[in-house]
């Protein structure tokens, strides 16, 4: 097996990997991110014991016990390029062998789900509910740095897209992946479920205007109206889709839900939105904690 140089992957003297500072025995097949590192303790005060505790920068880790459960919940901070660290790290901490910094031969998927926050973009989303990504589009061009991301994408899907929004050719080329089949059966129709559009930024590529305008000022209408098999673009947020697109790259098993707390097109929003997310979290500690089809 061709060694991995150490200008690829870092690994810090400790035998933790560069950014994370975990080391392979420090995290769980189930991984729960989260974008804020404040919200690792809202989500960890639910475990039942806690193993180990790390951090550095915006990546806080605790991983632990909810029963028999083991768990490790890690904050990501915002966006897809944080989203590329934080995906390509722990894959490496399960499927490369830090002594020979080796692939190894057996590979090891995990489960990963993000608890994220978001705004609805249709009128019949309400604020306080809870939305699972079953396909996320990225509008980041992240994936599109990665060899073979065609076979991971929806391609009908993004040309129907690109053609209705009149995509501007100076942004990158959208993609769209689906969540883990896993995922969206677990959740069910418990809680809603949509399209996602994942942007690179909060303001503008979001259709946000506060002192710049906008490329072109009917794009979030454009969104909006899009359709396509009956299904529409439900939700903005900044994560999903490198979470989805990096996780089936690799082998991983990977979904986003997020708590509504604003709706663009109503122009609401909750701005005590904390007991939506404590609901969201509560959920989905149940479902990853319960004796369930999860581990086959």
């Amino acid at each position: 097996m061709q060694e991995i140089p150490h200008s690829e992957l870092i690994i810090n003297p400790d035998g933790s990997i560069f950014h994370l500072h975990l080391r392979p025995d420090e995290i769980a097949d189930t991984v729960i991110l989260v974008g804020d590192p404040g919200r690792v303790d809202t989500v960890a005060k639910y475990f039942d014991s806690i193993e180990v505790q790390k951090s550095n920068r915006e990546f806080i880790s605790k991983t632990g016990y909810v029963g028999s459960r083991r768990l490790t919940v890690l904050s990501t901070g915002i966006g897809v390029g944080n989203i590329d660290i934080v995906m390509t790290e722990l894959d490496a901490l399960v499927n490369v062998d830090f002594s020979t910094r080796t692939v190894k031969q057996e590979r090891r998927s995990l489960r990963i789900l993000r608890l994220g926050t978001s705004g609805a973009l249709q009128p019949d989303i309400p604020v306080g509910s809870i939305l699972m990504s079953d396909i996320s589009a990225g509008t980041d061009g992240l994936l599109n740095f990665y060899a073979e991301r065609e076979k991971v994408c929806i391609g009908e899907l993004e040309r129907a897209f690109v053609k209705h929004t009149e995509w501007n050719s100076q942004l990158p080329t959208p993609y769209f992946v689906p969540a883990a089949k896993l995922f969206t059966e677990l959740f069910g129709n418990e809680i809603l479920h949509g399209i996602t559009i994942s942007a690179p930024g909060f303001y503008g590529p979001q259709g946000r205007v506060v002192r710049l305008g906008l490329h072109d000022a009917e794009m979030l209408a454009k969104i909006e109206s899009f359709e396509f098999n009956g299904q529409r673009i439900s939700n903005f947020e900044m994560e999903s889709s490198a979470i989805a697109g990096l996780s089936l790259l690799l082998g991983h098993q990977a979904a986003t839900i997020c708590a509504i707390i604003t709706n663009r097109h109503l122009r609401n929003v909750e701005a005590d939105y904390q007991f939506i997310v404590k609901q969201m979290i509560e959920k989905a500690i149940e479902k990853l904690s319960a004796k369930f089809t999860i581990d086959n």
